[in-house]
């Protein structure tokens, strides 16, 4: 049986150039990059060849990019680097006021735990911002929320569950006019674009961002790598402590063959953009013609016009998520239900839940994401074997769903 992989928005095979590029350095090329012998100078160049490709693709300072273990961990450093220079500026202030942050409710779960946590342990006050129905979070929205103490913003590119694109370029510029105010408190601005960096213009300056997130193996790169652009003069301190490496912002040991990957697939991206782009948006669109002519009860979550080219999320009444991406792995299928790093969960999607929908519509709901190696057949292949699947699915169990889910809510 051939297996068909429609979850590139969890990750991404390893490009075979991207592993070319990499191979030497697990062991011919293996120096420590911050030793000053030979070894560690070849490395250490790799290293920086890899910060200039990643410095180039963002528009950015070679100064300004800090390699880390991923988006998670850059999202992070993002938000828990900044609450803390803002506590150790304001030290030896006794009236200084509790830093203010704005995000959003269907940010990945490592903004919203990473938030959650700074609101819990009482260093931050939090405000989350709730997405139009669409999927989509508007600049004036985010402009009623700030604070005079508001001292950071935070607004994923892409959804990782929805595939929707928020207005960044946008909320950029409006924030723009509180950082040429006057005002007690430097705001700073990040995105998480983990999911943008395939298909959409992520230059720093054009987005007007201070920070932003990303990882490799949404790339076609390695699994274990990312980054984090910290434009310069961001008040930002680290949350781990260790050696100097990374402008003394990120320590430990530079994993050299993973950092050669990301510098190689995010060199490859711009040269393979709009083909690539051009190819996944017809094969979206085709999905989600066929899925929603075909299978009654069908609904597309998010946009079809602001989503991102390779996202296609949609609700099924009468259709248990888990249930049905069971089935479709043992034909061969594999899909998601949402975020994969909350996969095994049994609670809807709260992104989900965010834009409007009820639990079970939530429950019900299927995210197929493609990539650059997806082809007209694997789509043929995916959605005749759904409508079979979904069609057993409601006959088995459409009526118990209904009721159990009466039952809660009565």
């Amino acid at each position: 049986m051939k297996r068909i992989y429609l979850d590139y928005a969890a990750t991404t095979p390893v490009d075979k150039e991207v592993l070319r590029e990499m191979l030497p350095y697990f062991s011919n090329k293996f120096g420590n990059a911050m030793s000053i012998h030979n070894f560690g100078k070849i490395a250490g160049e790799a290293v920086e060849k890899a910060r200039r490709q990643t410095a180039d693709f963002f528009g950015a300072g070679l100064e300004e990019i800090v390699f880390t273990s991923g988006a998670t961990e850059s999202n992070n450093l993002a938000i828990k680097g900044v609450v803390k220079a803002y506590y150790e500026k304001n030290k030896n202030n006794q009236t200084f006021d509790k830093p203010h942050i704005i995000t959003t409710l269907f940010e990945h779960h490592c903004v919203l735990d990473a938030s959650k946590s700074l609101e819990k342990e009482k260093l931050a006050e939090v405000t989350f911002i709730k997405p139009n129905q669409e999927g989509i979070i508007e600049a004036k929205t985010i402009k009623k929320a700030i604070k005079p103490n508001t001292i950071l913003v935070s607004v994923m590119y892409v959804n990782n569950e929805i595939g929707t694109v928020q207005p960044i370029a946008e909320i950029g510029h409006m924030l723009e006019g509180y950082k040429n105010k006057s005002r007690k408190h430097k705001l700073i601005f990040h995105t998480d674009a983990t999911q943008a960096v395939n298909y959409f213009d992520c230059d720093v300056n054009k987005l007007r961002v201070d920070m932003l997130s990303m990882s490799a193996h949404k790339i076609y790169g390695p699994k274990g790598i990312g980054a984090l652009y910290v434009k310069q003069g961001t008040p930002i301190v680290p949350i781990q402590d260790g050696g100097g490496q990374e402008w003394k912002l990120r320590a430990g040991t530079h994993n050299v063959p993973g950092i050669v990957g990301l510098g190689s697939a995010v060199s490859m991206i711009k040269e393979q953009r709009t083909t690539n782009n051009k190819k996944i948006i017809g094969l979206r669109n085709y999905l989600i013609g066929r899925v929603l002519k075909e299978i009654t009860e069908s609904k597309l979550n998010g946009s079809k016009i602001k989503g991102s080219p390779n996202n296609a999320n949609v609700s099924f009444a009468r259709v248990e998520g888990e249930s049905l991406l069971m089935m479709l792995d043992m034909e061969g299928i594999a899909c998601s239900t949402g975020s994969a790093c909350s996969s095994g969960a049994l609670a809807p999607s709260h992104v989900l839940l965010s834009i409007g929908l009820r639990p079970e519509k939530a429950h019900g709901s299927l995210r197929i994401t493609l990539g650059k190696y997806t082809t007209e057949r694997d789509i043929d292949v995916a959605v005749n074997k759904l409508k079979k699947i979904i069609e057993r699915l409601r006959k088995i169990s459409g009526t118990v769903l209904a009721d159990y889910y009466d039952q809660k809510t009565n």
